[in-house]
Parts: structure tokens; C-alpha cells; sequence
């Protein structure tokens, strides 16, 4: 039986739009890969006791908590409390600290479930922020509390230092003064402005070459404690320059929302290993793609992950650090929460062109897991919006 439904269109009216995607089957245990594979997680909003959005956001603690042992049946690890979260777009520190705690309890009573959580500085405004030790405070209060809890930091950029470093050398002092002393190797994270223009010109400049070369200093006067680095510059050619010129020991996890699939797949000498926010959005396609690979059939791994490309790059289109809401969309559409609501009211941030897009792309990629849910649900959005 056909399902199809009226979606508006770019040019203003409305067309009718037939489903031909078939769901996945979820794997009966999770699958093993040969790329480490971390899907960077969201959360989920509590709308009934949600009485300050913006500033103080309610949390459905159990829908946030199931969906990642959704994500851990799957075979994934996950990247917790980061953008993709909502960090510094809704979701604050105490916050984090919650999920935090409450993530790192819960893979305790999972087999083989694993998690690095982000640590940075939100706690700490960029305007507060006057001199590089305040920053520092703020970094070590969050991977503090990281590793307190038993946990593995993912350091992420700092909007506070952009505000106050003056040279790359500013950065190099801020990353070694908290790399010497983490008991745990950490992953730092090179996110480009793209994802947040506060962070224009991060590692104190703005050509890639010289933050380049002040990425592989700060790796090279803390090898012992960097586990690998995360970059989402949204441009494959930067990646693999960054990739080639890694030590041996250091890792190179893709955040490339547009090109994971190739990075991922490598050029027969060097790959990428994946933290990234779209396998959120895809995690069984993703899942089976990566098992494919790891069994040695990379064609199988093309034809199932690269249908998720198009998907991706309309979810991460400029202005790309809204991507959160096609994110969460897409987990509402798999009914893996019973609302489209999302901390400070981030569901605005795209209009219903944009989100009929997406679903007609999650379609073609094989990611609508209930296909009579997601267009019943889909139906009643575009009743809000008068279509």
C-alpha cells in the first residue's frame, strides 16, 4: 500500500509526495566496526514542565537516556553533552553536568556501551572573560568534574578563549596548561565557524595552514595525552591535510557532515575514524554501513551510507549551527520521542520547506523506521504551519 502525503514546496505551493524508502532492520546485537564510531547524541526536551525554555530548559531524562541505548544497540559510542546537545544554544553547564553523570551511570550497565563527554567553558560568557587564566579555570572546572565522574573529555573549542587569545601562542598556553595535568587522554575538537561564528579564527588565526601548524604544535607538546582530534571544517581536501600529518599515535575522528562517507572509507593508506552529529539523525544506516566495511565489502558500505549523504547536507546547510533541529525532527519522525520540541524553542530555527526536504530525503535513505508514524507526524506539523 502506498503512503504518500501534500508537501509544500520551494516555490511556494504544494506537491504530492509518495514514500518508497524500506526501513532497516535493527541488528539483533551490536555490530562490531573497524572505525571507531562515535554518534554524537541530542536531547530531548520536557515541554509539560518547560517554563523557561530559554534560559532554563526542562529534560526528559528517560526519553534522553533511551535513545542512547538506542544508540549503543547499534554499535555506536557517543559523544556526549556536545553541540549536538545543544551546548551554548540552550542547554548550559548544570545542565550538562546532569547529563554528564546520568550518561556515564547508565553505560555502566551496558556491555561494551562507551561515551567521551564534551568539556569547555560555557559556564564562563566570552564577555566575562577577561584574562587566558580565566579560562583555564573554566576547563578545568568541566573536565574536572568529567574525570571526577569516571569519565573521557572531548575538549571542546572555547568561545571565552576566541574572546581573549591574541596569538596562537595564547592557545598553545590554554591547551598545555590543561593537557598536562587530565589523568585520561583527551580528544580535542577543531569546530569551524560554520558550526559557531564566535569561533572565527580559532587557533588565532584565520588561515587553515597556520592554525594548522598550531593544532599539530599543541598535539606534539601533549602526545601523551591526546587521544585524537575531531574537525568539522565541512571541507574533505583540510581534513585529509590535517589526517596525513597526525602522528601515528594520534587519531583523526571526521566531523565532516558533508563528506564523512568518503573520509570514513579512506584512500587505501589513511582513514578517519567518525565523531559525528548526523549519525544521530542516521544511526541504523550508518550502523549497517560500518559493518559492511568492517567485513571487508566496500561497496556494500558505499550503497548504504551514501544515500544518507544528500540527507546530511540539507540537515548541516548554512546557517549550518541549526542543524540541531533537523536532527531532532527526524528522531520525532522514529518516534524516538513524542513531541517536536527542543531546548529554547530550536525548532524555529528552520522553516517547513526546509523540514519537508529532509523527510523527503529521509525517505530515499532508508531513515524513516516507521514510516506510518512518520508521516502521520508529519501531517500534523504541516497542520501548525497552515499547509
Amino acid at each position: 500500500m502506498t503512503i504518500s502525503l501534500n508537501l509544500p514546496t520551494s516555490d511556494g505551493a504544494s506537491a504530492a509526495y509518495s514514500l518508497r524508502g524500506e526501513p532497516l532492520a535493527k541488528p539483533s546485537s551490536p555490530p562490531s566496526f573497524n572505525r571507531i564510531a562515535y554518534a554524537a547524541a541530542h536531547v530531548v526536551s520536557d515541554p509539560l514542565r518547560d517554563a523557561n525554555p530559554w534560559t532554563s530548559p526542562a529534560i526528559d531524562w528517560d526519553a534522553t537516556m533511551a535513545f542512547r541505548h538506542h544508540l549503543w544497540s547499534l554499535g555506536f559510542k557517543i559523544a556526549e553533552a556536545m553541540d549536538t546537545a545543544q551546548r551554548g544554544m540552550g542547554v548550559d553547564w548544570a545542565t550538562a553536568q546532569e547529563l554528564i553523570r546520568r550518561s556515564l551511570a547508565d553505560a555502566r550497565t551496558v556491555s561494551g556501551a562507551d561515551l567521551a563527554c564534551g568539556g569547555g567553558t560555557d559556564q564562563l560568557l566570552p564577555q566575562d572573560a577577561k584574562t587566558l587564566q580565566d579560562v583555564i579555570d573554566a576547563y578545568e572546572t568541566q573536565i574536572g568534574f568529567i574525570e571526577g565522574e569516571g569519565g573521557r573529555s572531548v575538549m571542546m573549542a572555547s568561545r571565552a578563549l576566541a574572546r581573549v587569545a591574541r596569538s596562537a601562542d595564547d592557545y598553545r598556553t590554554v591547551y598545555n596548561a590543561i593537557l598536562s595535568q587530565t589523568r585520561e587522554k583527551v580528544t580535542l575538537h577543531w569546530l569551524g565557524d560554520m558550526f559557531d561564528p564566535h569561533l572565527a579564527g580559532y587557533w588565532g588565526s584565520a588561515s587553515f595552514e597556520d592554525a594548522l601548524e598550531t593544532v599539530l604544535a599543541v598535539i606534539n607538546d601533549n602526545r601523551a595525552k591526546v587521544e585524537g582530534i575531531k574537525i568539522s571544517l565541512l571541507d574533505n581536501a583540510k581534513e585529509i591535510e590535517l589526517r596525513k600529518r597526525l602522528p601515528d599515535d594520534v587519531l583523526c575522528f571526521t566531523g565532516d557532515d558533508f563528506n564523512y562517507a568518503e573520509l570514513i572509507e579512506g584512500d587505501g593508506e589513511r582513514y578517519s575514524h567518525a565523531l559525528l552529529g548526523i549519525f544521530d539523525a542516521v544511526a541504523p544506516s550508518a550502523s549497517k554501513a560500518l559493518a559492511h566495511l568492517a567485513a571487508g565489502d566496500a561497496e556494500a558500505f558505499r550503497e548504504t551510507i551514501e544515500p544518507t549523504v544528500p540527507l546530511s547536507r540539507k540537515i548541516f546547510e548554512a546557517p549550518t549551527q541549526y542543524y540541531k533541529a533537523g536532527v531532532v525532527f527526524l528522531a520525532w519522525l522514529n518516534g524516538h520521542q513524542s513531541h517536536f520540541v527542543m531546548p529554547a524553542g530550536m525548532q524555529s530555527a528552520r522553516g517547513i520547506v526546509h523540514y519537508a526536504d529532509i523527510f523527503r530525503l529521509a525517505d530515499a535513505a532508508h531513515v524513516l523506521d516507521k514510516p506510518d508514524l512518520a508521516v502521520a507526524r508529519m501531517k500534523s506539523l504541516l497542520q501548525v504551519y497552515g499547509v
